[in-house]
Parts: C-alpha cells; structure tokens; sequence
C-alpha cells in the first residue's frame, strides 16, 4: 500500500481526515470520479466533508459523549475510538469492522441512551427506513443529535422506490447502486421529521472558500443533515 501510495505524494490536494498530502487522490465509483478517494485513509468527499463539519459545528471531540455509530467507516472508528471523551459503539448488520452485530430496525438498546448519532450512507439500503429511523430516534436522548447522510437526487421532488425492483442490475440502473433499494428526492427530509427529528439541513460546504473546497475534493451539492431529539 505504500509503495502505491508514494508516487501520489504531492501538495496539491489535503485529506483533513488523515492529514496527507497529495498531488492527487484515486479515482473511485460505479462511475469514477476523479481525484475522489484519500491514497492514504481511503476518504471519499462524503467522508471529509463530514469530518470538517464535526470539528468545527458539533461537540464530539470536546464534550463527553456516548456515540452510536451505524456502518462504521474505517477512517472514522480508528479515530474515534482513540478519544477519551467518547463511549463509542459501532454498529452493523454484516460488517466485520462493527464492534456489534446490529439491525438499524431493532436497536438493542433502551430508549434515551446515546448523546450522538452518526449514521451515513446507511438508509438507502434499508428495506423499512421509516422503522429504522424511529428506532434512532428513540435511542437518542432529549436534546442528543443524530447525523444522518444519505445519497439524494436534488433535481428529484419525491424519493423513488419500487418494492419490485430486486434484481442488482436494476436496482444500480433506477437507485445507483445495486444493493440500493430507494432513491432519495428532495424529501427526505420529511421522512426525518416524520420519525420526530427537528432537521437542519446545513449548507456547510458553501460556508467554505473555493480553494478549500478544491484542496479537500469536495463536493459542492452535498448537505449535512443535522437532526436533533428537542
């Protein structure tokens, strides 16, 4: 992995997640897009932009915190579970990095009994999301918040689902990806708000400068979707 990573080495482009320099970053996707993934921790835009947002607009690394976190991204548990502030748990159905085996739609824990959520790229994929996201909800404790990223068409008014579409080739042709099961629309939102979330969608990226956006290789549509249990 080094000696992959070394001809990248350069100062063009950072990684804050990892810290890394690089004249350039992998090309990743069903589609590749260029100068998307981190050489060194493997982030993607998604990943870093996330990681800028919760340095600089949530308390994880300054309050003491019990933190779920669903699907955990390689890059983020290693980090997390080094800090002293945190009661970290991670989760997931299959995934071996997962300190638990865990189904998003019948969280094993009682109401009220984590500080924070993160939950990211997860509820596309979940036959019954509307379950899945009253379970975090419940979970959460009064005036806790849950960060919960989805993938979402903003050219699309209303989320697209179709129970019979099963086979991976379709479902990548109509969701994006073939274990997908939804496509969100502009409204999905509503479905936060619907499991109880008080929701910010928060045009973080934006609040950057242009240079930042280019040294990180962000994406300039993508949105934080800050919920809280008020």
């Amino acid at each position: 992995m080094i000696l992959r990573t070394a001809r990248y080495f350069g100062i063009r482009f950072k990684c804050p997640c990892c810290g890394g320099h690089f004249r350039k970053f992998f090309s990743y996707g069903v589609h590749p897009r260029p100068n998307a993934q981190c050489p060194r921790c493997e982030s993607l835009e998604r990943h870093r932009l996330l990681w800028l947002y919760l340095q600089q607009h949530t308390n994880l690394f300054t309050a003491d915190l019990k933190l779920l976190h669903i699907a955990p991204e390689p890059v983020f548990q290693n980090k997390f579970q080094t800090m002293s502030n945190l009661d970290y748990i991670s989760a997931d159905l299959e995934s071996p990095l997962a300190q638990i085996k865990m189904d998003i739609t019948e969280i094993p824990y009682p109401d009220n009994t984590f500080h924070a959520i993160l939950c990211s790229h997860v509820l596309e994929h979940v036959e019954d999301d509307r379950k899945a996201l009253r379970e975090l909800f419940r979970v959460l404790k009064p005036g806790g918040w849950a960060i919960l990223q989805s993938p979402i068409d903003l050219k699309r008014d209303k989320t697209f689902e179709d129970p019979e579409i099963v086979s991976p080739g379709t479902r990548e042709r109509f969701f994006g990806q073939h274990d997908h099961v939804r496509l969100y629309g502009r409204d999905y939102k509503d479905r936060l708000t619907e499991a109880g979330f008080t929701v910010r969608i928060d045009d973080f990226v934006k609040t950057l400068d242009t240079q930042a956006v280019e040294k990180y290789r962000l994406e300039k549509d993508e949105y934080i979707y800050f919920c809280q249990k008020t």
